[in-house]
């Protein structure tokens, strides 16, 4: 089971830090993405980390001011949110899966609202 947190109202060019915690004896070995829905529109990966937190993929839109990272004894990953814009308006979801790395996920956690204003 996940669980998404950390969403706000912000304004241009504020941060924020999502939180996706995790239960199960398992979770420590599932990779986990971050995706978000801005409304009228699909729903589209922003990160990626995998099982132990070695890897991080990015889409292009966030490179160089989100960052993805894992706390495996708390079962918890993160999404660090700096220099907000307010195309990244969105609904946040975290999702967990041993074939996250390749898009497969086997768990979807309730999404968490980021508002950024202009």
């Amino acid at each position: 089971q996940l669980q998404a947190s950390g969403g706000g109202l912000v304004q241009d060019g504020d941060s924020l830090r999502l939180s996706c915690a995790a239960s199960g004896r398992t979770s420590s070995s599932y990779a986990v993405g971050w995706f978000r829905q801005a409304p009228g529109k699909e729903r589209e990966f922003v990160s990626v980390i995998n099982w132990n937190g070695a890897l991080t993929r990015y889409t292009d839109s966030v490179k160089g001011r989100f960052t993805i990272s894992r706390d495996n004894a708390k079962n918890t990953v993160y999404l660090q949110m700096n220099s907000l814009k307010p195309e990244d308006t969105a609904v946040y979801y975290c999702a967990a899966g041993v074939r996250g790395w390749t898009n497969e996920y086997d768990y979807w956690g309730q999404g968490t609202q980021v508002t950024v204003s202009s």
